[in-house]
């Protein structure tokens, strides 16, 4: 056994009668605990047990208010009181609001309660195996009255319950008022749950003391003091004990008679009592099944190990050999089977893997036992016959291999299958030795499966220190419930009884749900001495016994409670004593058991004769527990954990307790630690992990001035606790089930059982509840997951949800970041029934739980945001020019080409005007063609020469002047689909003088919403007149349109199809440039209606710039693909052409949506070399073509001659899709560096235009990157800066360059607020100057007062000549490496995003489409996203691409990424149908729209989650 030189290890009897000292002495011992009732309580106080009391429980029972087996009563009251202090303030979180048809109600009768079983029984995971559940008056009668008395002050307990009873229909009511005044009150404003008025936020009063918060904890971001590390709490608790003794258990007795060898026992027992019972199997009637006797175990079990060995395989090739790893794979319910396959496998020397039957190919957790088998090098799996039958089957009869599993030999080990050995084989019988004996598995925290090695030596001592710490006697009869495949269940019920020759009644699991008293029932047939149970099966039969009569547990000497380390089964403990005490339990029977599969049996009570030596509590404050410390609640708060103590070390075994995390170090007295075991009888490894294995089973504890304790190693038990007074081991949680918030430890269980406090019959199923935690922003954060009843309705679930998170806050002191609720028997269940937690936890993570109700708490929970930007007095511009002057900055400006430098052969440019131009052109080359029309199908639709124009606008003037009776200078408003009569109608109004606006016609199928804004713009622009088609005509006096709008408020309507056939007189001709050419109206991605007016110079300018930046000759093709109605796609469609003379091939974009590869085709089938589109034609073809680029590549489509494809926008460069546009149609051809964008806006239409060309880029050597695109760090930008950072570091954000500069074009960055010049790389506003700007606005509807100086500011230092034009857009300019074709170093323009369109949120400016990405992200079904704020909060609405019942997994998901990406806590997530989201023309989301939507409830969501 273990030597120990002086290693402060301590005997038990020094440890009791130093505890004693200490207390005589008058120094109080740091923590309390109470051995038994009478030392508390005042005499008349203690209630003897009598069947009287054991009545009144019943009486309690059967009034049905709540299931008992919740209840610990003391915890009960304590969540009760903490809800009652709550009752009086009003929540204020508005309901979340559900489509219909996501709202399921099932009527109770059709539905099946799920196995209320739980206890994961192999993840020890929380699932209630035991949550609170009643305590007997006897254990805690002193308890409740300490407790009542910490709440209300009263003496009697059930004062203080009834008056919380009350609070439940009080606060629903309450509940009711605040949510009909936040739910739709017009949606005036949110509740703004982050400030810190106490009418709103729902904060908790801390219990006064010492404890108080330092900084406050519920909070607004504005007010945190925190930065992203949690400062600690300076007035936390600390231990102050000594540091501990390694405690010693007794000496392991050697008896003589005890076998060498577990197979040698079996070998014993099968030859010298072969008649005597080994095991007794249960039917799910509860009558006896079989009886395995020790003579069928022997000769089975030699028979399986001569099979084994000697046929599987061939001779020459045995498939096994002795130390091979084989599967045992046995149902629950045939644990003779598995007994034989069991120690057939000793026999044999191969090593047993048991594990759970695979009852389907995607099983819970089943893909990581596969991972198991195949690391341990498993190729055969034994099973039984009944199993194999059972197994799913391909259609050829053979077993599928499972999904991670290793390709396995099925062998079935029923004797009738089995060849008999020869007489003169026998196996080989050798004493123990460090052979591996089996392996365990064990579920990890994170769902993998590990294989724990258990020696030959190890197994028989383990056997051995059970029967001494046991007292075990030959032939002695044990009721075993639990699994016998692994843990105390195999110990006890499978091994230990074999080696004592004692007679086990197997109760299997099917029987036990049909009858939770059959094990009672087999213990009184059988006069069972010990029975092996979890704390679940007490509470069962509790639940299950009515008055049995013939009940009678006396025999029993040993009732073994499985989970006892687990502090929530102290309840069903007491509670059964409590009942079944009339029928002969006797208290000292209980014995508590603490296990791992580390270190196999860690401690366990042992049985005693002496019932006068009452059984060891702790009552111990939680909130010294989440920092580690032991402390008795001595302050009287309501959040206690009372423990029992599992017992002593086992015998032959050192304990002591380590620091949980960093190096182990022992603990002291007073502090929880992780429990650590030095004996022979333990684990020795993980299998095939060498690193894991080190740190778990080979750690050497060391006292404080660092020497190791011992030179044997310990291992590690996965338990935390500490050793109590008397060497008894107390057991406060599992290392698996530790969360650490904000540096503070709290456990699973203990969550769980305060949330099913809280009324949780009406609500949850016991044990279908899951807590663990994920981790977002740097700390972890709590969720709970839990199955509600399906007669629950959406105000129950919700008030429930409400009410466990105010317990959980009293309690715990810990924020809930998520609670959702699924639909009963939905969440992933282990082989045993209970809950799979990482299962759920993997669900919840990748938003496929598909929850029916959640609650998000991110405003509560997350302290640890960023400090909110301190705006800084801004620097004089003076000051910043400087600045840059002495940091050698140059100031950011830039400029396209001087056009005054620029020889051409320009002919258009001798003409002022347009309209002159077209004359010209139809004079000199009249039959030009100039436009091409192509229809859905490809074909041309429709074409127009230079003289087929002039003469069609000829005649569109005189019907201007005829039938319109119009002057020069009205204006006309153009309604015309995409097409050449828009362009006609365009040059017409310029030949008759009035001043053309081309507007959008309405949508036939969608009048009501298209009409207004063609009438709006209509009466903002103030036409004197409308053209259009007989078509439109027709539709714009339609009922529909009478409906929409009052159309008898239209100007006249000229029919444009009927022309009148005369020319005019004379063809009006300005007399200035400056004169206005037309209006352009656009709606602004903010909702803003804006026209700009365009000179005749600023028109032939653009024109002239673009024809020089895109090298634009009669000779070209190019193919637009655009909207005709303002910006640049209005004059690439209808002016640029005239001014260049190129053939435009027209292709309207509405066409691609019946055939998306329209545009692509005609590109290729033109051999077109320039081509222009927006995004949404660009993103139509990604999504519509990407899976035909074969098929398109069959029918001759070839894009190698495009030198540039632009897309034309508004708005920052949407990099991500003109990546993969160029990734998608690079095998077609199309060459990386064609895809460009443009940037245009409303004061300046086009900016910038056009990439490099091609050929100077391949002189440069394309091989290299992208020049074009840098990445920047979105934290700076936020702050409004610029800071370059590598590809694919964190938080970058690639942003592409918006085109080459124009000719004629100079810009300059600007600083929006003190209008001063910015350095090169600085972000600013863009300021343009040039000849094209626009001249001003027309009208701005909706605002104005918008600045004048627009189109007119000067820079208040510097150049404070110049008149610049302010975009509203956010940019930087960067000089790059590249040269221009002159020589000069390129500046790149890059465009952040526009100021109207940035949120403010905490001092810091976001663009919504870096947190639109980012949301996109996040799930595969969220299709489209946009963001928005309302009051303080920030809005997310996503579209979803999937079924409703997905809807609410997005809510978590969405408020995490924009947490841990943006530093930012979303408010409301509005989960929407696909196509809510507005987009204008150009693609661009109208959020403004979506947010008046939002506001009006108009979008019919499918789900709206307010986060609190």
């Amino acid at each position: 056994m273990l030597r120990t030189a002086n290693i402060g290890v301590c005997d038990i009897r020094e440890a009791a009668a130093r505890e004693r000292a200490a207390s005589t002495a008058g120094n109080r011992p740091l923590f309390y605990f109470r051995f038994g009732v009478d030392q508390a309580l005042p005499q008349e106080r203690r209630t003897p047990v009598t069947p009287s009391s054991s009545s009144r429980y019943h009486r309690r029972r059967s009034s049905g208010s709540r299931d008992e087996r919740y209840r610990s009563d003391v915890h009960t009251e304590a969540v009760q009181a903490a809800l009652a202090k709550h009752k009086e303030r009003k929540m204020a979180v508005p309901m979340p609001s559900k489509r219909r048809s996501l709202v399921v109600q099932t009527s109770m009768d059709a539905y099946t309660p799920p196995d209320t079983s739980s206890g994961s029984e192999d993840e020890g995971s929380v699932q209630g195996d035991s949550q609170g559940t009643p305590t007997s008056s006897q254990g805690s009668i002193n308890m409740e009255h300490w407790i009542s008395q910490a709440i209300h002050g009263s003496t009697t307990s059930t004062t203080s319950s009834s008056s919380t009873q009350s609070g439940g229909s009080g606060a629903a009511h309450r509940l009711a008022d605040v949510m009909a005044q936040t739910h739709i009150e017009n949606h005036s404003a949110p509740p703004d749950v982050t400030t810190y008025t106490s009418e709103h936020s729902i904060q908790v009063e801390r219990p006064q003391g010492s404890t108080a918060r330092v900084a406050p904890k519920y909070g607004n971001a504005e007010l945190m003091e925190t930065g992203d590390v949690q400062q600690p709490d300076p007035n936390q608790p600390k231990p102050e004990g000594a540091q501990m003794l390694a405690m010693r258990g007794e000496q392991l007795g050697v008896v003589t008679n005890w076998p060498p060898s577990l197979e040698a026992a079996l070998q014993r027992w099968g030859t010298i009592s072969p008649k005597a019972p080994c095991l007794t199997t249960m039917d799910t009637n509860g009558k006896p099944l079989y009886i395995l006797t020790y003579g069928k175990l022997w000769t089975r079990s030699m028979k399986v190990a001569y099979n084994i060995l000697h046929k599987l395989g061939t001779k020459q090739e045995p498939m096994v050999r002795p130390g091979d790893r084989v599967a045992l794979v046995f149902p629950n319910n045939d644990p003779a089977a598995f007994m034989v396959a069991f120690y057939g496998c000793l026999l044999a020397e191969v090593v047993p893997v048991p594990i759970e039957v695979p009852l389907t190919r995607k099983d819970a957790g089943s893909q990581q036992i596969g991972f198991l088998l195949g690391s341990c090098g498993v190729t055969v799996a034994l099973t039984s016959d009944a199993c194999h039958k059972g197994l799913p089957k391909s259609p050829t009869g053979e077993i599928p291999q499972f999904k991670g599993w290793p390709k396995l030999l099925w062998f079935v080990t029923e004797s009738k299958h089995l060849s008999k050995p020869p007489r003169d084989w026998f196996p080989h019988i050798k004493d123990a030795n460090n052979d591996t004996a089996y392996i365990e598995y064990k579920t990890c925290k994170d769902g993998s499966v590990l294989g724990v090695t258990v020696t030959r030596i190890a197994l028989l001592t383990h056997c051995q220190a059970l029967t001494q710490a046991c007292g075990y006697t030959e032939a002695e009869t044990i009721v075993n419930v639990l699994d016998f495949k692994k843990d105390v269940g195999l110990w006890h019920g499978i091994l230990t009884s074999v080696m004592n020759m004692m007679h086990v009644i197997s109760i299997p699991y099917s029987l036990m749900k049909v009858n939770p008293l059959s094990w009672i029932q087999k213990v009184c047939q059988y006069k069972a001495k010990v029975a092996c149970v979890k704390s679940r099966d007490m509470h069962w039969a509790l639940v299950a016994h009515r008055d049995q009569r013939d009940i009678n547990l006396s025999s029993l000497r040993m009732l073994i409670v499985a989970d006892g380390a687990n502090p929530w089964s102290i309840s069903s403990c007491d509670a059964f004593l409590n009942v079944f005490q009339s029928k002969g339990l006797r208290q000292e029977v209980i014995c508590p058991c603490a296990s791992s599969p580390e270190a196999l049996t860690v401690a366990i009570r042992r049985p005693t004769d002496d019932s006068n030596q009452p059984p060891g509590r702790g009552v111990l404050s939680m909130h010294g527990l989440t920092y580690g410390v032991i402390r008795v609640d001595s302050e009287e708060k309501l959040s206690v954990l009372t423990v029992q103590d599992v017992g002593l070390v086992m015998p032959g075994a050192i304990m002591c307790s380590v620091k949980p995390d960093g190096i182990p170090q022992l603990c002291k007295t007073d502090e929880i630690g992780e429990l650590c075991v030095c004996a022979i009888a333990t684990g020795t490894s993980y299998y095939g992990l060498s690193g894991m294995t080190k740190n778990t089973f080979e750690v050497f504890p060391m006292t404080s001035s660092g020497a190791p304790i011992s030179e044997y190693p310990f291992i590690r038990t996965g338990l935390l606790g500490f050793i109590g007074p008397g060497g008894l081991v107390f057991v406060i949680g599992k290392m698996d089930g530790l969360m650490v918030v904000s540096g503070r430890r709290h456990n699973a269980d203990d969550i769980v059982a305060t949330a099913l406090a809280v009324e949780p019959m009406k609500f949850v199923y016991r044990g279908r509840i899951a807590v663990f935690s994920v981790s977002v922003l740097h700390d972890e954060r709590i969720v709970i997951v839990a199955e509600q009843r399906p007669d629950s309705t959406e105000e129950d679930s919700f008030q429930w949800m409400s009410r466990v998170l105010q317990a959980i806050d009293s309690i715990h002191q810990v924020g809930v970041y998520c609670l959702a609720l699924v639909p009963a028997n939905t969440l992933p269940k282990t082989p045993l029934g209970g809950i799979h937690l990482s299962e759920t936890k993997q669900l919840f993570l990748e938003g496929s739980l598909h929850p029916c109700n959640v609650l998000m708490c991110p405003h509560t929970c997350v302290t640890n945001l960023p400090k909110p930007r301190q705006k800084q007095p801004e620097i004089g511009p003076a000051s910043v020019m400087v600045g840059n002057l002495v940091s050698g900055k140059r100031i950011a400006q830039a400029s396209g080409r001087d056009l005054g430098q620029i020889e051409d052969n320009d002919q258009a440019r001798k003409f002022l005007f347009l309209s002159e131009v077209l004359q010209w052109r139809a004079q000199t080359t009249p039959d030009h063609v100039l436009y091409t029309l192509l229809n859905c199908r490809g074909t041309i639709a429709n074409s127009l020469t230079c003289v087929q124009l002039h003469k069609r606008a000829e005649k569109i003037a005189v019907m201007l002047m005829e039938r319109g009776h119009l002057q020069d200078g009205d204006h006309v408003a153009l309604v015309y689909p995409p097409g050449i009569d828009l362009i006609a109608a365009f040059y017409g109004c310029l030949y008759a003088g009035c001043v053309p606006i081309t507007v959008r016609p309405p949508h036939p199928q969608n009048i009501a919403t298209t009409l207004p804004t063609v009438k709006m713009i209509v009466e903002v622009s103030r036409s004197a007149c409308l053209m259009t088609t007989q078509l439109i005509c027709k539709l714009l006096r339609s009922r529909e349109a009478a409906a929409a709008v009052d159309i008898r408020t239209w100007p006249p309507v000229l029919d444009t199809d009927d022309l009148p056939k005369k020319r005019p007189a004379q063809i009006y001709k300005p007399s200035n440039p400056d004169t206005l050419a037309y209006l352009d109206f656009s709606v602004s991605t903010t909702g803003m209606l804006a026209g700009v007016k365009m000179s005749h110079a600023a028109t032939s300018a653009f024109c002239r710039s673009i024809k020089l930046q895109c090298e634009l000759y009669p000779s070209r093709e190019v193919a637009i693909c655009l909207d005709p109605y303002c910006g640049l796609g209005f004059v690439l469609w209808c002016l640029c052409s005239v001014y260049s003379g190129h053939q435009s091939i027209l292709i309207p974009p509405s066409e691609l949506e019946t055939n998306p590869a329209l545009w692509l085709l005609a590109v290729s089938q033109y051999k077109v070399r320039d081509t222009f589109c927006s995004y949404s034609v660009m993103e139509l073809c990604t999504k519509g073509l990407g899976s035909q680029t074969e098929s398109l590549k069959a029918r001759g489509l070839d894009l190698s001659r495009v030198r540039t494809c632009v897309v034309v926008a508004e708005e920052r460069p949407r990099i991500a899709l003109t990546q993969s546009f160029s990734k998608l149609f690079k095998d077609l051809g199309l060459h990386p560096r064609a895809v460009s964008t443009s940037f245009g806006c409303r004061v300046n239409l086009a900016i910038c235009l056009q990439p490099h060309r091609l050929g100077k880029l391949a002189e440069q050597g394309t091989s290299g990157p992208d020049p074009t695109t840098v990445y920047v760090d979105m934290r700076a930008l936020r702050h409004d800066r610029v800071r370059l950072v590598e590809r694919g570091s964190p938080h970058s954000l690639p942003l592409m360059e918006s085109g080459k500069i124009l000719p004629g074009v100079r810009i300059i960055i600007a600083n929006p607020e003190t209008k001063g010049p910015l350095g090169d790389s600085h972000l600013g506003e863009i300021w343009v100057h040039s000849a094209h700007n626009a001249s001003g606005y027309f009208t701005i509807y909706g605002d104005e007062s918008l600045q004048s100086d627009h189109f007119n500011s000067r820079l208040s230092f510097g150049d404070t000549q110049t008149v610049w034009a302010r975009t509203g857009y956010l940019g930087f300019l960067r000089r790059t490496e590249l040269t221009d074709a002159n020589g000069e170093r390129h500046d790149a323009l890059y465009v952040v995003g526009a100021l109207d369109e940035a949120m403010e949120l905490r001092g810091m400016r976001y663009h919504p489409i870096d947190i639109e990405t980012s949301v996109i992200r996040a799930h595969k079904s969220i299709t489209e996203c946009a963001v928005f704020t309302w009051t303080n909060l920030l809005v997310v609405v996503v579209e979803l691409d999937g079924s409703e019942q997905e809807a609410l997994d997005l809510v978590p998901l969405v408020t995490n990424v924009v947490l841990e990406e943006h530093y930012l806590i979303v408010g409301v997530v509005v989960v929407v149908d696909i196509g809510v989201i507005p987009i204008n023309s150009r693609g661009e989301k109208q959020r403004m729209h979506l947010r008046d939507g939002f506001l009006a409830d108009q979008l019919d969501p499918i789900y709206v989650a307010y986060n609190m």
